[in-house]
């Protein structure tokens, strides 16, 4: 689900700072054991992608997060 507040403003990609992982928001995991993106805004560990592509954070070095998405290398 997108966040249409700080600091993601309906950005469909957002980046864990802190495991270096991307998320797609169009195919968050929101089970108890899924993605958690509100905890990771609450402890301003979001990262906005500009422009708001996966190539984007791929080239900022960040991994696919392994619920929400395919192809993590972890």
């Amino acid at each position: 689900m997108r966040r249409h507040y700080a600091p993601l403003y309906g950005r469909r990609f957002c980046g864990n700072s802190n495991k270096m992982e991307v998320h797609d928001l169009d195919n968050e995991d929101e089970r108890a054991s899924g993605c958690q993106i509100d905890e990771i805004i609450a402890h301003n560990h979001a990262v906005a992608f500009d422009p708001d592509t996966l190539q984007k954070a791929h080239a900022e070095g960040y991994d696919n997060c392994a619920k929400c998405m395919e192809g993590s290398t972890r």
